[in-house]
């Protein structure tokens, strides 16, 4: 079978699986060769591991149940996207206003500097340079159509 309809019937199963708690998005569904389904939610307010289990064993049985795989041939992880991810949805954006981001666009150039705003059509960034007296804040207005990835970043 072909990975794009799969991937679009999945996409399906959960959006209606979510469709009750409008807080909760889709955020990606990738599949394997090996038929190992991953699929990401993420809520505006996060989402706990009790609500990912519970999508993972309402999918899981829909998925075996709507023979997609016959024979079980499959693997299914449901979970939110790890800082590892990037940011693909301008939902995700707005939920993390506020902390810190590494952009890379798509010419290669790398901005870090804390999320302050973004809109459907692009981001803003503040980035600190200098220590001291000579310290000063930068903002980099970022078009989306020129972001490669957008990374949160851990700052202690």
């Amino acid at each position: 079978m072909n990975g794009e309809p799969q991937i679009q019937a999945i996409e399906h199963k959960m959006e209606a699986l979510i469709s009750a708690e409008p807080d909760l998005f889709l955020v990606e569904v990738k599949i394997k060769p090996t038929n190992n389904i991953k699929v990401f939610i993420d809520g505006d307010q996060g989402i706990s591991i009790e609500k990912l289990v519970q999508f993972n064993r309402k999918l899981y049985k829909d998925l075996e149940e709507g023979g997609m795989y016959p024979n079980g041939d499959f693997s299914l992880e449901v979970s939110s996207p790890g800082l590892d991810e990037p940011l693909k949805l301008h939902r995700q954006y707005l939920k993390n206003i506020g902390r810190f981001v590494e952009v890379i666009e798509n010419d290669g150039t790398k901005k870090e500097g804390k999320l302050v705003s973004a809109t459907e059509g692009q981001i803003v960034i503040e980035e600190i340079k200098g220590k001291g007296k000579k310290m000063e804040t930068v903002q980099h207005t970022i078009s989306v159509e020129n972001i490669k990835t957008t990374k949160i970043q851990i700052k202690f």
